[in-house]
Formats: structure tokens, sequence, C-alpha cells
């Protein structure tokens, strides 16, 4: 009798499947796809999940898997880090006036080079690897987002003053995947950056998005953010009122402080919840929409 090799069993184990855990996975996962499908869902991509390239791997197919299983991602994008490493090589000084970057004409065109450029093609190409699905946008493509200046000491720094999703309407009705960048411009064509957690919040309100959801660096909304890895740390749920309480009372500080107020404005204007995850995790998007557990902290109004 000769050796026929080894048997299907014996690769299951060498190779570390585990038929029964991944179908109990998909099961799972089951209710959760028939309850999203058609959903619009707007994630803010950025932090180490962005620079990391085995992270920022793992979030494309995350993407793609949404949109296959029936869901309409939305990718908002950053890119602070990348402008500040550019001006650097340009040998270009920043100032910054509480934690935003004081922007003129010279900074917010290497601005508009790293995020329409640059980021914003990197992340398409990642997400294009598997499947011709993503195309991007910027916030100044097809009167997508109206800016107005923050502060005339800021330079050419943007809030958003009014969005018009059409553009992102008729690519989700496409099933195509946006990835926008966060320049917007104003009623004369003068263009601003614009901070990216706010037009996460302004574009999943503007097309009432089931979910808003923010890759951070950090766990989710911490109650003690000296000590993460307390039991307790993390707030699960809360709802506008709590969040505006906490800001109230100082328990939401710093740098928090845009991410809560974005969550707040998505909720506000239309988005049915919003979602503070820990980007630093692989797969992290899947394991909040598909899995019972939940992760992170969700906001509701």
């Amino acid at each position: 009798m000769t050796d026929s090799g080894p048997s299907t069993q014996d690769l299951i184990s060498e190779r570390g499947f585990a038929p029964e855990r991944r179908a109990t996975a998909l099961i799972e996962a089951l209710p959760y796809i028939q309850q999203f499908r058609d959903a619009v869902v707007v994630v803010k991509f950025g932090g180490n999940a962005m620079v990391d390239p085995s992270l920022s791997a793992s979030f494309a197919q995350d993407v793609v898997l949404l949109r296959s299983v029936g869901l309409r991602p939305v990718v908002v994008h950053g890119g602070g880090p990348q402008i500040g490493a550019l001006l650097q090589r340009l040998g270009k000084s920043t100032e910054f006036v509480d934690g935003l970057r004081v922007t003129d004409s010279e900074t917010l065109d290497v601005a508009r080079m790293v995020l329409v450029g640059k980021v914003g093609r990197d992340i398409v190409g990642a997400i294009n690897v598997h499947g011709a699905f993503a195309v991007g946008v910027s916030g100044e493509d097809g009167g997508l987002i109206t800016a107005a200046p923050t502060d005339k000491a800021l330079g050419f720094v943007g809030d958003v003053a009014s969005v018009q999703p059409g553009i992102l309407e008729r690519l989700l009705a496409e099933r195509m995947i946006p990835v926008v960048s966060t320049i917007g411009v104003d009623g004369s064509g003068q263009a601003y950056n614009i901070n990216s957690d706010t037009v996460a919040g302004a574009l999943a309100g503007a097309l009432g998005a089931e979910k808003a959801i923010y890759l951070t660096d950090v766990a989710g909304l911490l109650t003690d953010p000296d000590d993460p890895d307390k039991p307790d740390s993390v707030v699960p749920h809360a709802t506008v009122e709590d969040l505006e309480a906490m800001i109230a009372d100082g328990t939401i500080s710093g740098g928090m402080i845009p991410k809560v107020r974005a969550c707040i404005d998505a909720v506000k204007s239309g988005a049915a919840s919003a979602h503070l995850l820990d980007g630093r995790i692989p797969h992290v998007l899947l394991l909040e929409l598909f899995t019972d557990a939940g992760i992170g902290t969700m906001v509701t109004p």
C-alpha cells in the first residue's frame, strides 16, 4: 500500500485551522450582515492604522469585505504626520495654535498634494488590490464640502459649512468605495484643509449613515487616560448628553475632545451611532460590526 500523503484532517491541524471556531464566527456574523445590508458606514482612517503597513493592509481587506457582504463603506482619511514630514523635508517650519497647524498658501499646497495625491492614492491602491472598487474623492470635487475659515490666525484651516453628498451617493449606488480627502472650498473657490474627524462626522450625518466609525490610537473613550489598562477605564456606551456632561466636568479633555465632538455632531446630524475604536487592533472593523462582544465606545443619541 502506497503512502497517499497527509489526510485533510492532518492538513487542518498543521495549518492551525479550527473549522468549528470559524464556522461559529460565521454564524455569529450572519445576523449582523443581514441587519446592516445596504447600510452606509463612514470610517475615519488614521493613526497607527494608517502608518503601519500590516494594519493598512488588514484595513483594506476589512473595507472590501464590508462591501462584499452588502454594506456601503465610505473612507475618510487624514494625513497630519505625512504633511508634517514633507514640510520638514522641504525645510519649511510649522507653527501650531491650540493643536491646529497654521496653514499659509505654501502649506496648503503641500497639504493638498499629500492628502489628495499621496495618502488618498495609497488607500485607493490598497483597496483596489482586492478589486477595482475604490475611487479617490476630494471635498473639492462635485461641491462635496463647502468650507469656511476657522480663524484668520490659522490661515487656510477650515470648518465644514455644508455638505452636498450627491457625488458620494452616486458612487455608492454603483457599489464603489469612496475614499475622501478632507480639502474643502469656499464660495470663491479658495481651498481649506479641514480636520478629518470633523469631515467624517459631517459626511456621516449628510448620508444618514448607520455608523460613523473613528479609528484611534486608544481603546476607546477613557475615563482615566493615564491608566488605559484599568478594566473599567473604557466607556462602552454613552449618549450625547453623557458626553456633553463629561466634557463640561473635564473627564474628557485634550486631544480626545475633537473626536468626541465629531461623534456628537455625527449623531446629532443624522447618523444612527458613532464609534471610537482602537485602530491598532487588526480587523477591528469586523470585530465591532460582526461580533456579539463589540469593542471600543459606542455613542448614541
